[in-house]
């Protein structure tokens, strides 16, 4: 990527943006970007040296050697209009950073349905106490980065993989991850068999020195390997693996005996709750050990790590009721969060949930209504549109009918205003309010831990 020293970021206040962005700031690239609202992200940018223009206008667009966009900007988009009638370059997000990825002699691209933030943390832990020096690029923000960027100065890169698209086909990975894999995203693909044939191509983009990582205990990833000439070291708890989890206990929270190659490593005792974090822990514990991370670092990084933002975030207190956020936002999330946090208390679980997009809440309508009861208590708020347009075929109160029907006691409410305040009214002490989804559910926390 060192070709181009001007570089234009649309919608560059984005999570993944302006981290790229902050990349190619650090090599001394000439860096301005836009975005719809002013933020956080956009302050740190500008001071770091980016010229930043709030709204997107052609103006905005000067002498430039390329335009990075994301995939939810239109061709409407003025900026990207003038790029295009300028002959000026423009790269997708996703290309842009599998071309820089590829200016790093080993990367990690962590990939799956679930559980790609917390594990690409994981192992962000791992490797930040070791001489290894990653560069990482995180879906969320985590305490210990002080944000969602690290920037190494050696030759290894760590990030997520989002299926999105086929966004990850983009990407070449020394080692490539999968967690395990579901429907989801079933706006883009047709059905679970096109998802795992997409899966199946990011795990042929590893070439055949590196490393594929894959869920020995996950059904729909058996076989799906066959005839690929890359290493594959798999995890699991249930089946044989490379590396496993044995003698689990929840005390309330996890530990279990790592071994690998049967032989074992260490004693691990998690601070993030879960079966899935098991599975998550041995992910980033198979990758740290191919890399030559030495057993005292792999332990001691899967122990000192507490978790992302918004992934099982504690909020706050109000009235000794503990407010809770979680990103779940996939029926099977919501379900082994939820299983999770109703043994973690004396008290009741209550839920305010906000669906992410339309197109998931209607076709995995029947899911989402199986995923909450272990709730005493559901919120149903108004879809968050995130990329789409509503055509008026699915809804909150459609998901509250369905809900009722398995006897989860779900209600609907307009605002945010109205949910904090009947989350407040009918909880109790000891009690735990959760607001999960992945949109901007988390204010509802907000209002309840300010009252």
């Amino acid at each position: 990527m060192k070709e181009y020293k001007t570089i234009h970021f649309i919608g560059i206040g984005g999570i993944s943006m302006s981290a790229l962005a902050q990349i190619m700031l650090d090599r001394g690239a000439k860096i301005s970007g836009s975005d719809i609202t002013k933020s956080n992200i956009t302050d740190l940018l500008e001071k770091k040296g980016a010229e930043i223009f709030i709204g997107h206008k052609e103006n905005n667009l000067k002498d430039v050697d390329l335009v990075v966009y994301t995939s939810a900007i239109g061709e409407d988009n003025p900026e990207y209009m003038k790029a295009s009638a300028n002959n000026i370059p423009l790269m997708e997000r996703a290309v842009f950073l599998g071309k820089l990825m590829d200016d790093y002699y080993k990367s990690t691209a962590i990939a799956g349905t679930h559980g790609k933030t917390t594990t690409t943390g994981m192992l962000a832990n791992i490797m930040m106490n070791t001489e290894i020096d990653p560069t990482i690029l995180l879906g969320g923000e985590y305490q210990a980065m002080e944000g969602n960027i690290r920037l190494g100065k050696k030759n290894y890169f760590l990030t997520e993989a989002c299926e999105y698209k086929k966004n990850f086909l983009n990407f070449n990975p020394y080692i490539g991850v999968i967690l395990n894999i579901e429907e989801d995203h079933l706006d883009y693909f047709k059905d679970i068999d096109e998802i795992k044939e997409a899966f199946r191509e990011f795990a042929g983009k590893v070439p055949s020195y590196g490393f594929l990582v894959s869920n020995a205990d996950d059904e729909n990833q058996k076989n799906l390997y066959d005839g690929l000439d890359c290493n594959i070291k798999t995890f699991g708890i249930k089946n044989n693996a490379y590396a496993k989890a044995v003698d689990v206990k929840f005390n309330p929270y996890p530990s279990y005996d790592l071994y690998i190659e049967k032989e074992k490593i260490c004693h691990v005792k998690l601070k993030v709750p879960g079966l899935h974090n098991i599975y998550n822990s041995l992910a980033a514990a198979t990758c740290a050990y191919i890399s030559g991370v030495a057993n005292c670092s792999i332990k001691n990084g899967l122990e000192n790590f507490n978790g992302t933002k918004r992934r099982f975030e504690y909020k706050g207190n109000y009235k000794s009721r503990i407010i809770i956020d979680d990103y779940a936002h996939h029926p099977t999330e919501i379900k082994a969060t939820l299983d999770t946090v109703s043994t973690l208390t004396e008290g009741n679980v209550l839920v305010v949930f906000q669906p992410h997009t339309y197109s998931r809440t209607e076709k995995l309508l029947d899911k989402f209504a199986k995923s909450f009861s272990s709730a005493k208590k559901v919120v149903l708020i108004d879809i968050y549109a995130a990329r789409e347009k509503n055509d008026g075929r699915v809804s909150s109160k459609d998901l509250v009918a369905e809900l009722k029907k398995n006897q989860v006691d779900a209600v609907y409410m307009e605002s945010f205003e109205k949910a904090a305040e009947y989350l407040m009214k009918n909880s109790e002490s000891k009690d735990i309010i959760m607001t999960m989804g992945a949109g901007d559910v988390y204010k509802v926390g907000d209002i309840i831990t300010n009252s």
